[in-house]
């Protein structure tokens, strides 16, 4: 007889072992059999994954009646699983805590890996799925990780006080949501968010609104699909859009977004049909200027997203006076050659807003040192300065460069920069592997306006809002809190010269209009967040994890009295964009 080969899979048990799922995902985050072989755990296959961490999930048909512990549980196979839902199985295997962004500062999800499975019987009824809603969501978010200890995880779970603890103790089991409100559009990997507690903070167009660290948004959950279903596609939903009727399935945890729940059944998509915004006209004497991040823009790009952007620029921002970009990349995009040139990127851009019926375009910008600025390897992104001459004329000063710092020359009536354009104080170690912000000097109507493009760094190596360390750590804050002090000692310094001098500082900060990066830019009174004069409902620009945020800011100087600011929303909500930032967009009178 022939030796079984050294790859089958393991025997599978014949008989229930002494532990049940309860047993396994106990009343904290750790499982109290982690690291420990488990055999015969009794369940019904409740959802199948045949994509990235492959396995099924199970769920004790006979639950406990302490509401802390979980019913369900995954089971990684590794491989494409040969059960299917409904199946009843016994599972022995290795208990896991795998977690899917340890360094990220993820929760664990609780596995059984290794798997050896027995299927007794096929098309069991499914246990019922646990409704989750705004009656039994907790208000308050989180636990905080208790003095002396590391994490949260230590802790009992308190499902009726937190919703952290209130996910964890479902985790693995069937959960159902009903009639939910898309608070986030499908992305590119059949991913959306909605909103399963209907008394988060709404925005204007349907999504949610993040107001403050202290109070995350508890009924944000991403839902995915099991595997693609032909006779049910993924539905390609918009912010605002309902999921009506039943959506259903296992609830997971992963890096991109935490508590998940996997579909088996999902709801018909209603199309409450969101539609992208269009500024209002400017006047004749008001100069307009915007911000706009273009997502890595480079020649190689498809043509059509040039188009799309340059349809935004003339058709949703009506042509503005001055645009302030960011992301643009060099003529050769990702590849690492050492380009830094980017004129054929921004050629081709301004070339595709003059097809889509735009002005004539100039621009102006430094290139950065080779690799110095942070951002996709290779890629070089910088921020640009467009602006219509017809309109606005730009004020040359020679001396700008990668290196060299702009300053402030002359006082009163006769101040200017330095060099425009330049770049402020690059050799400033906050700006270490970071965009440095680009000042330029603008006359409109006579009048002189100083421009300052910025892309703060970005909140990479942040610790999650459902993170295991609560209050998570917000790392990269650090930085842009110095970048923020190190712009407003420059404009700080150019109202020193001139009182009445008109600036306008724009672009992706990266920050919160409450964060402390913020909080040091306006310091002093030197610069006003127009964000925070807007009505609350409408203050975001950018979508993540299911929360409408505020990352983009335009900021005026004292003297800018009249300023009519508006985040023009075109991209963030839709399951279709051409960048993932809104643009904005303000009307001054210099």
């Amino acid at each position: 007889m022939a030796a079984p080969s050294a790859d089958a899979a393991p025997a599978g048990p014949t008989e229930p072992g002494p532990l049940r799922v309860h047993d396994i995902q106990g009343t904290t985050r750790i499982s109290p059999q982690a690291g420990k072989t488990v055999a015969g755990v009794p369940g019904i296959v409740t959802g199948v994954r045949g994509y990235g961490s492959k396995g099924f999930w199970i769920q004790d048909p006979n639950p406990d009646a302490d509401p802390a512990t979980s019913e369900g549980v995954f089971v990684f196979t590794g491989g494409n699983p040969t059960v299917k839902v409904g199946d009843s199985v016994l599972v022995s295997g290795k208990v896991t805590e795998y977690y899917p962004n340890f360094s990220g500062g993820s929760q664990s999800l609780t596995e059984i890996s290794s798997p050896a499975v027995t299927v007794l019987s096929s098309g069991n009824p499914l246990p019922a799925p646990v409704v989750v809603d705004t009656r039994n969501i907790p208000g308050t978010y989180t636990p905080q990780t208790p003095a002396g200890a590391a994490t949260i995880e230590g802790l009992a779970l308190n499902p009726e006080k937190y919703a952290l603890d209130f996910y964890e103790s479902l985790e693995g089991m069937r959960v159902e949501v009903k009639d939910v409100r898309v608070v986030q559009a499908t992305d590119k990997y059949n991913e959306l968010w909605v909103a399963a507690d209907k008394q988060d903070q709404k925005s204007k167009r349907g999504g949610v609104l993040y107001e403050s660290y202290a109070e995350p948004n508890v009924g944000r959950l991403m839902v995915q699909q099991q595997a693609p279903v032909a006779q049910q596609p993924f539905p390609a939903a918009n912010v605002g859009d309902v999921l009506t009727g039943t959506t259903d399935g296992p609830l997971d945890y992963n890096q991109f977004g935490g508590y998940t729940l996997v579909a088996g059944t999902l709801g018909a998509l209603q199309d409450n049909h969101l539609e992208r915004e269009v500024t209002a006209p400017a006047g004749e004497r008001e100069l307009t200027v915007a911000t706009y991040n273009v997502e890595n823009l480079a020649p190689g790009n498809p043509d059509a997203k040039f188009a799309e952007l340059a349809q935004a620029v003339v058709t949703n921002l009506r042509s503005p006076d001055i645009i302030a970009l960011e992301e643009i990349q060099d003529n050769n995009g990702a590849k690492n050659d050492g380009t830094v040139d980017a004129s054929q990127t921004v050629a081709k851009f301004t070339a595709a807003i003059k097809a889509a019926g735009g002005p004539a375009y100039e621009w102006r910008s430094i290139d950065p040192e080779n690799g110095k600025d942070g951002g996709e390897p290779g890629g070089n992104i910088r921020q640009v300065f467009l602006f219509n001459p017809q309109r606005v004329s730009f004020t040359d000063i020679p001396g700008g460069s990668a290196t060299t710092a702009v300053d402030v020359a002359g006082t009163g009536a006769a101040t200017a920069l330095t060099a425009s354009p330049g770049r402020i104080d690059p050799a400033n170690e906050a700006w270490a592997n970071s965009r440095k912000p680009l000042a330029g000097q603008f006359s409109f109507r006579g009048k002189k306006v100083f421009v300052i493009a910025n892309h703060f760094n970005s909140k990479g190596g942040d610790q999650g809002i459902d993170s295991r360390f609560q209050a998570p750590e917000r790392s990269s804050e650090v930085q842009r809190t110095k970048q923020a002090v190190v712009e407003q000692a420059f404009v700080a310094k150019l109202l020193g010269a001139d009182k009445e001098a008109k600036v306008v500082s724009l672009g992706d900060f990266n920050d919160y209009q409450f964060s402390p990066a913020l909080a040091a830019l306006t310091k002093g009174g030197v610069l006003r967040d127009l964000v925070n004069e807007l009505p609350e409902k409408e203050q975001y620009s950018y979508v993540y994890q299911g929360n409408s945020q505020v990352l983009d800011h335009i900021l005026v100087s004292p003297e800018v009295g009249y300023a009519k600011y508006d985040v023009v929303h075109i991209n963030s909500e839709f399951a279709k964009q051409a960048s993932d930032h809104d643009p904005q967009v303000v009307r001054i009178k210099p």
